[in-house]
């Protein structure tokens, strides 16, 4: 955090208004002008850098100060401290607009390169050009990502001007390299931009800088001296990252002193490739030229194209591909070695990756590459499979064996159980890993569930990674849950989410152990919640819950007996930050689960029975609870209404939950919801099989809770149900009764004493006057309308196809007209009721 200090200018440099800002540019356009600069114009300008900073948006500076700051930039004998000024304050702005900074880009730079190369030395020289390059530079990416800037028309000669640079060599051999950031940008906003000449004149400079870089090592810059010779500035070789001379081409992967011009190029080209290569080697792109060849045509061009020779007679794109794909081949072989540098490692495992992908998009173009590129990856990949520091890398060879295994006929199961099986179990603590993982199932989710079974059954697995990185995968994870979801693993996925909380516990306390070994128990703190766990944790008695819960595969049942005992050997994690944030999602993935789990009537039987069993087994975390027994309240209610029958059913497991009054407190929302529930779907309309017996069992259930609930004595404590669990009661009741009317005279007796339970003290003392008057209410209503049973039956047990249009159409039957007779029936004076 700023200080309370930096907080005020950052807060004034936004809040400034428009007139002074307009007095401001005048004052420091003034500054500008004069030709010796003093301290208030190094002030002035470091106000206008915060000025332009404060905000999320580029500002657009007055044409006269963006000009003026330009030519101090472009200014031999301008101050250092100025000169990074402009050109911080040039970035941190966009340009009058994208003609007048394509317009000026080229008299710009051959002035700056004549005026430098008459005035300065070499390396000020090329610090110069740089610097008026980054602003240039930073001024594009602003239009190019500003919606309001500027358009494809008005980026059309800034790309012309670049496609020109890149043909011929410019002054100082320095800008060339610098528009390709440029391009690449602009076309990934704006593909359509190019022609078909302008693609082919890229496409061919692609190839040179990738294939024909020079293998010795650039002139590096001396500062001058007595010893200073042709002798000393004679370039050595180029060689690998083990040490030894390079004996082939060029890559990203070789090592030096300095680099050639032609060097940078082709480091440049390689970072682009894949995204020019995504835009416009693709078949159905608007400027290729069109490849309407056969299949067999195309795998004799690539056959063709394998001798070093016939390949310059191939059209730009296909020549284009050829060159990437020896290139890539000589990345993955030069990855091999041995490299000196730690940093040469690293990049080593990031050339891989791009290399693979490259050599994917290739084949998916020009299938004939596959068999070419099968034994180099299958080959790569042994070698690479037992060490999980190359595990990023095997991301993109799995992408090849899914999109390229099939046609070549190579088997690939090995390659994703490897996948599926050690990464989320032994690297799910690495951000980079598990982002690039989901990203990797999110986009093959149909192919993986067509043609990769294990990958449902790896979802205890899977779930790793979102476990121990919540926040980032939360949204990556609501699109890929429906994806893993089957009616063979939906109850265990059902469980699985609501163990997600353990399931992060449980992985902390693995890495932990794993820290801190049983000879080191010297150094633990045994007062310390961390410490109780770990010994639980070692525990062989109680190795067999952790071990289920860090299950790799599904199958080995859908949960386990003793979870009570699980959460109390957890409960000392409950308020670990990674746990609490893992519970916070729970809820969100238990509304995706339902809204997508393929529910037929045996599915939604087994998933009431899950959501009645696990509202008394949750691990117990601060308001874990209450939200999921929210959720389940709001899905039970859905299952029921789309299979009625399940009342029948799980009709045992139903009345002990609504007939335990312990359920009333501690699980309020879930069990309003099971009452409505029986009230609204036990009945004859919606499955055969209810019958008089059933009803009774339920209602007398249900009546024994009413009446505990409304003993109020004096000496005992006032209720703390909540009002609306009584209205639900007594309508359900009232309901039931009206199902079978032996049942209205005992819920008549019992609604009448409702005046009197509502309005005792210890009730009053714990009820607002609204709460009582509904209450008071509900019941004289529900009094009332049982007094006529066949009006109670209709209006509060209705016919399940109600909804039917012509019950609303035909007049005789209209619920408008029903309901006002009812209204009269029940109105205070209504000559109606009985005397």
């Amino acid at each position: 955090m700023y200080s309370a200090g930096t907080e005020s200018l950052i807060k004034q440099a936004r809040e400034i208004q428009d007139e002074e800002l307009q007095k401001f540019y005048v004052r420091v356009s003034k500054m500008l002008s004069s030709k010796e600069h003093c301290s208030e114009t190094i002030d002035s300008l470091q106000r206008l850098k915060l000025i332009v900073s404060a905000t999320k948006y580029a500002r657009l500076l007055p044409a006269e100060v963006q000009n003026k700051l330009q030519t101090l930039l472009r200014s031999p004998g301008c101050p250092e401290q100025l000169r990074l000024l402009c050109s911080a304050v040039l970035s941190e702005s966009l340009p009058p607009s994208v003609r007048s900074l394509s317009a000026g880009l080229t008299q710009d730079c051959r002035s700056l390169g004549s005026h430098a190369q008459r005035l300065l030395g070499a390396r000020r020289r090329k610090m110069i050009m740089y610097l008026y390059i980054f602003v240039l530079f930073v001024q594009c990416i602003c239009i190019v990502c500003d919606p309001q800037a500027g358009n494809k028309d008005e980026l059309l000669p800034l790309c012309q001007h670049l496609l020109k640079c890149l043909e011929s060599r410019q002054p100082e051999g320095q800008i060339c390299k610098h528009t390709l950031p440029i391009l690449s940008k602009i076309i990934s906003f704006f593909p359509e931009i190019l022609s078909e000449d302008q693609i082919n004149l890229v496409n061919r400079k692609l190839v040179d800088w990738l294939r024909y870089a020079s293998v010795h090592q650039g002139a590096s810059l001396s500062s001058g001296g007595f010893f200073t010779g042709p002798r000393s500035r004679q370039p050595g070789p180029m060689t690998e990252v083990d040490g030894v001379v390079v004996g082939d081409f060029f890559t990203v992967l070789c090592v030096g002193q300095s680099y050639t011009e032609d060097q940078w190029m082709n480091m440049y080209a390689f970072s682009m490739l894949r995204k020019w290569l995504l835009t416009y080697d693709s078949e159905g792109t608007c400027n290729t030229e069109s490849d309407d060849r056969s299949e067999v045509d195309s795998s004799v061009m690539s056959m063709v194209s394998a001798t070093s020779s016939s390949s310059r007679l191939l059209p730009p794109k296909e020549r284009l591909r050829e060159k990437s794909f020896e290139y890539c081949q000589r990345l993955i072989e030069q990855s091999d070695r041995k490299a000196i540098k730690r940093t040469d490692t690293e990049l080593q495992k990031v050339c891989l990756i791009e290399a693979v992908a490259v050599m994917d998009i290739i084949c998916k173009e020009d299938s004939s590459y596959v068999y070419r590129a099968f034994p180099c990856l299958k080959a790569l990949y042994g070698r690479l499979s037992g060490d999980l520091a190359f595990a990023r890398a095997l991301m993109p060879i799995a992408q090849f064996y899914l999109n390229h295994s099939e046609m070549a006929a190579v088997d690939s199961e090995a390659v994703f159980r490897h996948l599926l099986s050690r990464f989320p179990s032994e690297m799910f603590n690495e951000p980079l890993l598990a982002f690039e993982f989901v990203q990797f199932c999110r986009l093959n989710m149909a192919v993986l569930q067509e043609r990769v079974p294990l990958y449902r059954q790896s979802f205890p697995n899977i779930f790793k990674f979102l476990a121990w990185n919540s926040p980032a995968l939360i949204a990556d994870y609501m699109e890929l849950l429906p994806s893993l979801m089957c009616r063979e693993t939906a109850v265990e996925i059902l469980h699985t989410l609501l163990d997600l909380p353990c399931l992060a516990a449980t992985l902390d306390l693995q890495q932990k152990s794993a820290t801190f070994q049983a000879a080191d128990r010297v150094l633990w703190d045994n007062g310390t919640k961390l410490a109780n766990c770990l010994e639980a944790f070692r525990q062989p008695s109680c190795r067999g819950l952790f071990l289920y819960i860090l299950r790799p595969e599904a199958g080995t049942g859908d949960t386990i007996d003793r979870l009570n005992m699980l959460h109390e050997m957890l409960a000392d994690m409950s308020e670990s930050p990674r746990v609490i944030q893992c519970a916070q999602i729970v809820p969100v993935l238990l509304h995706v689960f339902f809204n997508h789990v393929f529910t037929d009537k045996k599915l939604s039987n087994q998933l009431a029975l899950v959501v009645l069993e696990r509202s008394s087994q949750l691990y117990r975390i601060s308001k874990f609870k209450s939200e999921l027994l929210r959720v389940f309240s709001a899905h039970i209610r859905t299952l029921c209404k789309l299979h009625p029958s399940l009342l029948i059913d799980q009709s045992r497991e139903l009345l002990d939950f609504a007939g335990s009054v312990s359920n009333i407190s501690s699980k309020k929302e879930l069990y309003t919801s099971v009452v409505w529930m029986i009230g609204e779907y036990l009945s004859v309309s919606y499955d055969k099989r209810c019958t008089v017996e059933l009803i009774t069992s339920f209602f007398e259930s249900l009546e024994a809770v009413l009446l505990e609930i409304t003993q109020v004595r004096q000496s005992t404590k006032p209720p703390n149900y909540h009002p609306r669990v009584l209205t639900v009661l007594m309508t359900t009741l009232s309901k039931l009764a009206s199902r079978s009317q032996d049942l209205i005279p005992r819920l008549s007796l019992s609604l009448s004493k409702m005046r009197t339970f509502a309005q005792s003290a210890p009730v009053a003392s714990c009820y607002s006057e609204e709460d009582i008057e509904e209450i008071i209410t509900r019941a004289s209503e529900l009094v009332n309308l049982l007094k006529l049973p066949n009006v109670a039956q209709f209006v509060l047990a209705p016919s399940p196809h109600g909804d039917n249009p012509r019950w609303h159409k035909d007049t005789n039957t209209s619920l408008p007209h029903s309901m006002r007779a009812v209204s009269g029936l029940l109105h205070k004076n209504s000559s109606f009721l009985p005397g």
